[in-house]
């Protein structure tokens, strides 16, 4: 790490001499294999910007100019780089460093992400508010081609064009066929239209042309007219010049003189301009290179073989039972379609796709498409199921709420990775569905307590005819036998699972099984508390539930999601329409803030909704 450990900031990066940037290069990948051995996290993405990323510090000066990473997870040697060395062995863990930019980690994050495709819409924020307060910075967004399929950097770039500030995106591009299939011309298109020179005549060929009467302005609409054709037969240049920037590319992402000439060129450049870089995912670790999609977001891995070390096994996970049970049920019934936000892997939805390729959808990074796609599906008569993270969900509220449930059509959404997910943190924690969810007029909402209730909940779903949503876990299930006939579960009914005179514990989900343990640790202690398995959220089961209210029993929520609008929220409105009073409901789930990264059990553990700290909360409440 000879020198890699000379550098403290971007400053110290730009005081090497270029014959040593390769070997900066080689340095920095060897760090970030290291540490995703060890810690797991987004390697491929990360490795395939080490180039660019050096040289975007070589040529803008961060804090000051801004560099806006789309999602982030390609962010590791830009942390390195700017203070975080010493800290990089604690990426993703609990207290370490976010595996994400982070306003709050480092001054030269200049925008917390995690999920796509907002940078530019940032950047331009960015670039207006700079321009407002009269000052000189530059404004560069950085977005992946996968971070290009959502809506969102569309209407970015349209923004930007129209106002033509002083703006650059990069557009990472790992797709290799594009370089296969533009090759040197494509060197020679970017090193003419990059030159400063080039330009700048341009620029005032294209002033003094359009200030000239009719002649001028032919002359100018010609010349326009073959340029772009030269350009759109090899390049997409044709379409970003369309949106108002000035294309700069393809050019090869790992050739850091290249890159650093063509930043400086641009820097000088005062309107928008998109520069086109191609990558190779996951460069320099061979593994990487050969099953980028397998390195992209990866657990710890062997570093020399590349062998990915698996937990401590047991039961199959929520994620592949869903990806079974819906491939079952499709068998059964020719209504069911599959759709995926750039998730297959993911969601457990490989499999399907396998076997129902005519009706399996990936819709790219595309989440409102997703929904309002599915909708439409929905009117036709058949059964879509959209398998989306928590998380993510989030980015499509207005079409679940207009275009699903306003028109109650049978969409059923297949909620992965519910309630804490571990080292991703704060962006990917899936701890608002419940409550961004209950309160749509249509909705149904339930939560399995194990594998196997999952498998009854999906044939639940989509036979019910209306809008369904069915969260379930990042993880491991129970190692529950599965049932093969799957059965659909009666609406609104919750499941006694254990009766008990002194309270109530209303659990639903994850929270199940805890809640079972602790009420065994209490019954020992002489506290007798009953269980239940709420199963749904939407509908509660109102006979169940005001019955032990009335008994003036204490009742408990446990559930994996915020209080704020969640199940013991549901409760609490259901006690008030019954005009039952004089109960105490004491309400278990995360506060309201956003959950820092961490594993899911240490969280679990530190906010009390592991069974110790679920019998610990009842032991202060109930009187022996």
């Amino acid at each position: 790490m000879a020198f890699l450990e000379t550098i403290e900031s971007p400053a110290d990066l730009r005081q090497l001499a270029p014959a040593d940037l390769p070997e900066l290069a080689a340095e920095l990948r060897e760090l970030i294999i290291s540490t995703c051995a060890a810690n797991g996290g987004h390697l491929a993405p990360s490795l395939g910007v080490v180039e660019l990323t050096i040289a975007l510090h070589r040529v803008f000066n961060t804090p000051e100019d801004r560099i806006v990473w789309d999602v982030g997870h390609q962010a590791y040697a830009h942390k390195i780089l700017t203070g975080r060395r010493d800290r990089f062995s604690t990426l993703r863990t609990r207290g370490g460093i976010s595996g994400f930019p982070k306003r709050a980690e480092s001054p030269h994050d200049a925008f917390d992400v995690g999920h796509s495709s907002t940078s530019i819409s940032a950047a331009l924020g960015f670039a207006v508010g700079r321009d407002l307060r009269q000052e000189r910075s530059k404004v560069v967004a950085v977005i992946g081609d996968g971070s290009m399929t959502g809506g969102i950097a569309y209407e970015g770039l349209n923004h930007a064009g129209h106002l033509n500030r002083d703006l650059v995106v990069i557009l990472n591009d790992n797709e290799m066929s594009i370089a296969e299939n533009v090759g040197a011309l494509s060197s020679f298109l970017s090193r003419t239209i990059t030159s400063e020179f080039v330009h700048r005549v341009k620029k005032e060929t294209e002033r003094f042309l359009g200030g000239l009467d009719g002649v001028g302005r032919n002359v100018l609409k010609v010349a326009r007219r073959a340029e772009e054709s030269l350009k759109g037969l090899f390049t997409p240049g044709m379409l970003f010049e369309a949106f108002g920037f000035e294309y700069v590319g393809p050019i090869d992402g790992h050739d850091l003189q290249r890159l650093e000439e063509t930043l400086q060129n641009v820097r000088r450049f005062d309107d928008a301009v998109l520069i086109h870089v191609l990558t190779k995912k996951g460069k320099g670790y061979e593994p990487a290179e050969k099953n980028p999609a397998l390195f992209h977001g990866v657990g710890p891995f062997d570093r020399e073989t590349g062998k990915i070390l698996k937990g401590k096994g047991g039961a199959a996970s929520y994620t592949a039972i869903f990806g079974q049970a819906i491939r079952k049920l499709a068998v059964e019934d020719e209504r069911i379609v599959a759709i995926t936000a750039a998730m297959p892997d993911g969601t457990g939805l490989s499999g399907f796709a396998a076997d129902f390729p005519k009706r399996f959808f990936d819709v790219g990074i595309a989440e409102q498409h997703g929904v309002t796609f599915a909708a439409g599906l929905a009117t036709e008569g058949f059964r879509p199921v959209f398998a989306v993270y928590s998380s993510f969900l989030q980015r499509a509220y207005d079409q679940v709420f207009h275009d699903v449930c306003l028109q109650n059509l049978p969409v059923t959404f297949a909620i992965d990775r519910a309630g804490v997910v571990g080292s991703d943190g704060p962006t990917h924690h899936g701890l608002f569905d419940l409550s961004y969810l209950r309160h749509l007029p249509n909705m149904t909402l339930m939560a399995p307590k194990d594998e196997n209730e999952l498998q009854h909940m999906l044939k639940t779903a989509v036979e019910l005819g209306t809008p369904v949503a069915v969260r379930y876990p990042r993880g491991n299930g129970y190692g529950v036998p599965l049932d093969q006939v799957f059965r659909a579960l009666p609406v609104g009914r919750g499941e006694v699972l254990k009766e008990g005179s002194a309270g109530t514990l209303i659990a639903i989900g994850t929270m199940v099984h805890p809640a079972l343990e602790a009420a065994e640790t209490l019954a020992a202690e002489g506290i007798d508390v009953g269980v239940v398995n709420a199963r749904f959220v939407k509908p509660l089961d109102r006979e169940l539930l005001t019955e032990r209210a009335r008994r003036g029993q204490h009742l408990f929520t446990v559930e994996e999601n915020a209080l704020q609008g969640g199940v013991g929220t549901a409760v609490l409105e259901l006690l008030e329409e019954e005009g039952i009073s004089g109960v105490s409901v004491t309400r278990l789930g995360f506060p309201d803030r956003y959950i820092e990264q961490g594993e899911q059990a240490d969280l679990r553990a530190m906010y009390g909704l592991d069974a110790a700290g679920i019998a610990a909360t009842v032991r202060n409440k109930v009187v022996r």
